[in-house]
């Protein structure tokens, strides 16, 4: 065991930039049950200080490399069951490190259906194929004279079946495939067209109808977009290989005969070129692009999930706004708006429905109501939903809190992605199971204006709305990757124990919903936590959990200062020697920074816990509880601008970053359609990546470019100097030129003569197939 781990360590360094002795203890960790957020806050001595992204990483890989092992073990068993287990086979396979090369070099012994080949050797003719291939100057149909019999009754025949098992055996090379697929990934165009009769049902994908790219330059979104297309039967889409190459033999049947050392002079060499030609078209040509299109969809789920956790963290450790009395607004026409108030920790104080719009119309009796409840609840926040009605419901509050006095509260138009999810949950039920669902919905848009993460934790990642083709990738990869930026999210911020829903326990290190559910049963039945240490009175909390999950959790004005911290109880020691050395009080230390940097940490180092923990516990003494969210900030919508039709080019505007994607940032500019700031609009230099600028929760000034009412499209930028048409950057003309047959480049230039507007079309064409 040991030296497996060792050898995965190995093959894991490079990847995460550590050295193998770091990944083998974190190895270790992970599999005596250890969170990542655990060992990347607690183990830092152990792990060499591996942070949270190396350790994410490693994992990933972990599981990737045991999948590949526990498959490599099984082709091996199936190989050697079969008897041909060689010394140089085994290492060959033990050498291998991808899914796709172990599954090359097993195709010519796995088990498979009785194939032509398979029949052709039934039938006598392995030895006429081998005959062949060892004398390339004589006459395969001479050759093959000598093995006719009742089932092999005539010349075509016998070489019908020598081809089947030679071709097989080019199908079955594997250093020849690798070779093959590595070609077709420099080389292969990815053709997209539309299916005929489907033009216009299929019009959302039109930007696709005749579209032709590099296979190798395909970005996440565009594959994504093609792909559901095809699989809605609107596009075909098929690898194009060498198509541009007009010689009588072609690259890939000329490397299928250089493996082989097919020439042309003799007989034998002419009847196997035509073999390696046959091979390409009837075996390989399919099986390799099937490889190409399979990859090709991996990789872009892949970053259509990376760009999907990235966006999931940026919302979940957004700016709370904090502790205080909050009216949440559920906007709606016809059905009413809905009003709940929340006191400073989230309890419900008071609900109601209001019809300020048609058919009722009763704006002044909604103001007053509103202004009520505000001033008996002394409210210092409204949190409006963006959904429907939005900026009707805000320009209502406005109005009404014109006329109110001094403090006013701030009102802030707040994302309603997932509410209705939560409402309708078991979750929402229980919580509220005396409330109406619509009602439900206008408790979560206040809460996660208060605390943001407290509340999106409630809800399954997946409904939060921040993805990119999100129903189009591995489900459970995506749910994987979700779970994980939750759980380091929640830990990054740390949870109070005493106030903490069972949703939000549960995603504190080593918790999860059974303990969650007894850490509030425990706390209802007994009262609030005294301290951390209490923890191990909850049934069937053990010292292992309490290891993963103290440290994360905090106690408030508890008896303990540094249960408000994230000093883990087991360093508890270290800290009271820092505090001793100072001469003081803990409580008085805990955040005098000028006390604590006169320190020297190294003196205070020991056996168990290295200066990594240390200055860790020191920089916590400095900042107890310490909140790692940005300032509380929030965009202002301007007044009149409530729709897609008030928008005109050069308009100024302030908006709030929804989501960030591959190819730009969409913006909310309060007219019920996100705006995009493509890549190229970001700023006033080349940007490659979009989170290089922004992240979802930003607030950011936009210029309007591109207003198109029809397909309900805006196009912003956030240049600063308007120096003619900012299009986006056009690929190399290697990257962009389509194969013969016709076809046209995607990435085009905008019109020069239509200036920055006609440029952003061209973006937008190739950017907004959003969801």
């Amino acid at each position: 065991m040991a030296a497996d781990v060792k050898r995965i360590a190995a093959i894991i360094a490079t990847e995460v930039n550590a050295r193998a002795e770091q990944v083998a203890a974190a190895i270790g960790l992970l599999d005596e049950g250890a969170t990542v957020p655990f060992i990347a806050r607690y183990r830092k001595e152990v792990t060499g200080g591996l942070d949270d992204t190396q350790l994410r990483l490693l994992a990933e890989r972990l599981i990737y490399v045991r999948e590949l092992d526990a498959r490599r073990d099984t082709i091996i068993e199936s190989i050697r069951s079969q008897g041909k287990l060689t010394e140089e086979l085994e290492t060959a396979i033990a050498a291998i490190t991808t899914k796709a090369e172990l599954e090359d070099i097993y195709l010519p012994y796995k088990p498979k259906r009785r194939t032509r080949a398979e029949i052709a050797r039934e039938r006598g003719l392995a030895p006429l194929a081998e005959a062949i291939l060892a004398d390339r100057a004589a006459v395969p149909a001479e050759l093959a004279a000598a093995y006719l019999t009742d089932e092999v009754p005539d010349v075509k025949t016998a070489l019908d079946g020598a081809r089947d098992i030679i071709a097989e055996g080019f199908a079955e090379n594997a250093e020849l495939l690798g070779r093959l697929r590595n070609h077709m990934k420099e080389r292969a165009f990815l053709r997209a067209k539309v299916v005929d009769g489907k033009q216009e049902a299929g019009a959302k994908f039109s930007d696709y109808f005749e579209h032709v790219e590099r296979w190798a330059n395909v970005p996440s979104h565009r594959a994504l977009a093609m792909l559901r297309g095809r699989n809605e039967d609107f596009l075909s889409l098929d690898i194009e290989v060498d198509a541009d190459d007009t010689s009588p033999v072609k690259p890939v049947e000329r490397m299928i005969a250089d493996a082989y050392g097919i020439g042309r002079a003799g007989a034998g060499d002419q009847w196997l070129a035509e073999v390696a030609g046959w091979t390409w078209r009837v075996k390989l040509s399919l099986s390799l692009s099937l490889d190409l299109m399979r990859e090709l969809r991996e990789k872009s789920e892949e970053e259509a999930i990376r760009v999907f956790a990235r966006n999931l963290k940026d919302l979940l450790l957004a700016a709370p706004a904090g502790s205080r009395a909050t009216m949440g607004l559920d906007p709606g026409i016809r059905t009413g708006v809905k009003v709940a108030i929340i006191d400073q920790t989230g309890k419900l104080l008071d609900t109601t429905t209001v019809y300020p719009f048609p058919p009722r119309n009763d704006v002044r009796g909604t103001q007053a109501e509103l202004a009520r409840l505000i001033l008996k609840h002394k409210v210092e926040l409204v949190a409006i939903g963006n959904g429907t009605g939005s900026r009707e419901t805000e320009r209502l509050v406005a109005d009404m809190l014109t006329d109110m006095p001094s403090p006013k509260p701030l009102k802030v138009i707040v994302s309603e992605a997932g509410a209705s999810v939560y409402s309708a949950s078991e979750m929402a039920a229980n919580e509220f199971p005396n409330l109406d669902v619509s009602l439900r919905g206008a408790v979560s848009i206040a809460r996660r204006l208060q605390d943001p993460l407290a509340e999106l934790v409630k809800i399954e990642p997946k409904s939060i709305g921040v993805g990119q083709y999100q129903h189009d990738v591995d489900q459970y990869r995506l749910g994987r990757s979700l779970e994980a930026v939750v759980e380091d999210a929640v830990n990054a911020v740390g949870v109070d124990l005493n106030t903490a829903s069972a949703a939000l326990l549960a995603r504190v290190s080593g918790v999860g919903s059974s303990l969650a559910e007894a850490i509030i049963a425990h706390r209802d039945a007994t009262g609030p936590f005294a301290s951390r240490k209490d923890l191990l009175k909850v049934s069937r909390l053990g010292q292992r959990t309490f290891e993963q999950c103290a440290g994360f959790l905090r106690i408030p004005n508890g008896a303990e200062p540094l249960d408000a911290s994230a000093v883990h109880p087991e360093a508890y020691g270290v800290a009271k020697k820092i505090v001793a050395a100072c001469g003081r009080d803990l409580r008085t230390l805990m955040g005098d920074s000028a006390a604590l940097k006169a320190l020297d940490p190294r003196v205070f180092v020991d056996e168990r816990f290295g200066l990594p923990t240390v200055r860790d516990i020191i920089a916590e003494l400095e900042k107890p509880g310490r909140d790692p969210r940005p300032e509380f900030k929030t965009a202002t919508f301007a007044d009149g601008i409530d729709d897609i039709k008030d928008l005109k080019p050069g308009m100024v505007l302030e908006g709030t970053v929804t989501n960030v994607a591959a190819f730009g940032a969409f913006v909310d500019i309060g007219v019920h359609q996100d705006g995009l700031v493509h890549l190229s609009q970001l700023a006033d230099r080349f940007v490659k990546d979009a989170h290089e600028v922004v992240k979802a929760g930003d607030v950011v000034k936009v210029r309007v470019v591109d207003v198109d009412i029809k397909r309900k499209r805006i196009g912003l930028t956030m240049r600063k100097h308007d120096d003619g048409a900012a299009r986006p950057a056009a690929p190399s003309r290697d990257d962009r030129s389509p194969p013969r047959g016709g076809g046209k480049s995607f990435s085009k230039p905008a019109s020069s003569d239509k200036g920055e507007q006609g440029a952003f079309g061209a973006a937008l064409a190739e950017a907004m197939k959003r969801k």
